[in-house]
């Protein structure tokens, strides 16, 4: 089977705030970005299309769906990590907090003040998309997807950022028993 994860289209906070579980919608670029999404899973056989409950990944999740006729399915464990205190803060406002050097640097056990380790968020996204059946599409954030890809292919989740997860990018895997294989990452 195969699981498409789709980060969430840009919005006005892309690249300079830390967005998290804020309400926030996704902008003209980033509805243009998500038709793109959409045209390249549109061949495909897609039996579902789940999504986070945040605003810009249901947007997103919405354009994705159309041309397969699906309305997306919020699931929970899709969810953006839960950042706390640092949920709207500025990335230059952060960088002068300490304990965001410590996230960055072990990002697979450091705890956002407030919120939850990437290890947590990570661990119930992955779970939630082993038990998928059928092609679907999962729409969620980009720390989210980075953690699903990094338990599927065994790499240390301190090591995150060694590859990109661009908005409304195609990451897809392949699960069969036990046996989980990526197939394409951050395609756009």
């Amino acid at each position: 089977m195969l699981i498409h994860l789709v980060r969430h289209a840009s919005h006005d906070e892309v690249g300079r705030v830390l967005s998290g579980r804020s309400a926030i919608s996704i902008n003209a670029a980033g509805r243009a970005e998500a038709a793109g999404a959409a045209e390249r899973l549109a061949a495909r056989s897609i039996a579902a299309v789940w999504t986070s409950p945040r605003e810009r990944a249901r947007q997103t999740a919405a354009i994705v769906a159309a041309p397969h006729g699906l309305e997306p399915t919020i699931a929970e464990a899709l969810d953006e990590i839960e950042f706390g205190e640092w949920t709207g803060q500025r990335f230059a406002a952060l960088d002068a907090d300490p304990r965001w050097f410590d996230w960055n640097a072990r990002r697979g056990s450091a705890c956002a003040p407030g919120g939850e380790t990437l290890a947590e968020a990570a661990a119930r996204a992955f779970d939630f998309v082993r038990q998928l059946e059928g092609e679907a599409v999962c729409v969620s954030h980009c720390d989210v997807i980075r953690g699903v890809v990094a338990r599927a292919i065994g790499l240390n989740l301190d090591h995150l950022l060694r590859f990109d997860c661009d908005p409304a990018s195609v990451t897809t895997l392949s699960i069969e028993g036990d046996a989980i294989r990526l197939v394409a990452l951050n395609l756009r």
